[in-house]
């Protein structure tokens, strides 16, 4: 039941972050035959830190919290310098409950990468769990101008009434009831806030609030369970009209629950309305804009993935699985200068992902062999030189680089 609570809108946008880079493993695959390569049969990939952070983020993308956990450390054991596991091995002790270890992870990701929002938000977290709301508003005060998570303010809301200061509490759960206005959680607090005001209306209206959006909110989750369960069970077309039920068009939350369960079970083509109906009611949606995209790059529809990813990227210009997805669909489509720009960009901020560098060094050669061809030996020459920086040990690249540099030379 839990596992697919968070699916919903409590808590969507902070998980959903941690895991998004991971559908690109699952991704990947159905590009393969998109575009014709000359580089013959693809081998099967070692038993890498890569290949572990590989198959932790499917675990956690299913939320199977423990599993991913395993392959994280897996994959520290062999990469002790390969932050994005540490990071999401941190994320899933935090998930699993295990403080202790979380803050650990955390801390010592702070130190290594000189913090970082999501950081600083679980962080903030921990604190308020170990009943330390003042370290908690520190962290938090800094992050709310541009916040990491939609609950941040809701967070800082919660610790300043921990701490007392109820006109603080007050501003910052009103700021997280307009960021979220589905959230039970704000109403709820807001209503103690009032409460201890005395208040007694304004507490009552809130209290009220709060009970119709959690029942709200519990028959969300029920229904998810029981799509899930008839998806894993039966055919689709039995499980459809229980799925259905979470077709709502007034809400980007349900719309958005449904496309991932429809996604998560294989039913791409399924996904497609619920997804792209939340985009309509929801298009500054950075999860919405992604997942619709993923789906859409699934299913070979390259345009329209591009479409949706390049929504995401400007939405959240530094996310790795963005950025790697779009540059991947460009190269499918063949508009190979964007993709190698999009490639770049995502292999600057993951130069660990295999995937991302490999198909970085075929848009390097194939633009090498256009600007050669067109006699643009300066431009071939900066493709090359990326090539190499992919593949230090390719001599055959290097002999290619020489001879142009040797060509050009001669040109002068």
């Amino acid at each position: 039941m839990l596992g697919m609570m968070t699916r919903m809108a409590l808590c969507r946008s902070h998980l959903r972050s941690a895991v998004l880079a991971g559908s690109l493993a699952v991704a990947w695959a159905g590009m393969a035959a998109a575009r014709t390569l000359s580089e013959g049969p693809q081998l099967s990939k070692p038993d890498t830190a890569e290949a572990h952070l590989g198959r932790g983020y499917e675990a956690l993308k299913d939320e199977r919290y423990r599993e991913a956990t395993d392959e994280f450390q897996a994959a520290l054991a062999l990469n002790p310098s390969l932050t994005p596991a540490r990071y999401q091995l941190a994320v899933c002790r935090f998930a699993l409950g295990d403080f202790r270890r979380a803050r650990e992870e955390f801390e010592r990701l702070d130190q290594e990468t000189g913090g970082s929002p999501n950081i600083a938000y679980y962080l903030a977290r921990l604190d308020l769990s170990e009943g330390n709301p003042e370290a908690a508003i520190k962290r938090l005060v800094r992050l709310v101008k541009d916040p990491p998570f939609a609950d941040t303010p809701y967070y800082l809301g919660k610790a300043y009434l921990e701490r007392q200061q109820l006109d603080q509490a007050e501003k910052w759960l009103l700021a997280a009831a307009q960021a979220n206005p589905r959230d039970y959680r704000v109403a709820d607090h807001l209503a103690r806030v009032y409460q201890r005001e005395g208040r007694k209306a304004d507490a009552e209206k809130q209290f009220e609030i709060s009970s119709r959006l959690r029942q709200y909110y519990d028959q969300s989750a029920q229904e998810a369970v029981a799509c899930s369960r008839m998806l894993e069970t039966q055919p689709l077309d039995v499980a459809r009209p229980a799925c259905q039920r979470l077709f709502d068009l007034r809400d980007p939350d349900r719309l958005t629950t449904l496309g991932l369960l429809y996604g998560q079970h294989g039913f791409y083509a399924e996904a497609v309305p619920p997804l792209e109906m939340a985009s309509r009611l929801d298009p500054d949606s950075f999860e919405i804009q992604h997942d619709l995209g993923l789906t859409y790059f699934r299913l070979r529809r390259y345009a329209e993935a591009c479409a949706a990813l390049a929504k995401a990227v400007v939405l959240r210009p530094e996310f790795f699985g963005s950025n790697a997805l779009l540059g991947a669909a460009l190269y499918a489509l063949g508009r190979d200068d964007a993709a190698y720009t999009a490639l770049s960009h995502a292999h600057a901020l993951n130069p660990q992902d295999r995937d991302t560098a490999e198909l970085l060094f075929k848009e390097s050669m194939i633009l090498a062999d256009r600007e050669e061809n067109h006699k643009n030996y300066s431009s071939a020459l900066t493709y090359l030189q990326s090539a190499v920086q992919l593949r230090p040990e390719d001599q055959e690249i290097r002999k290619r680089l020489s001879a142009l540099s040797r060509r050009m030379g001669e040109a002068r």
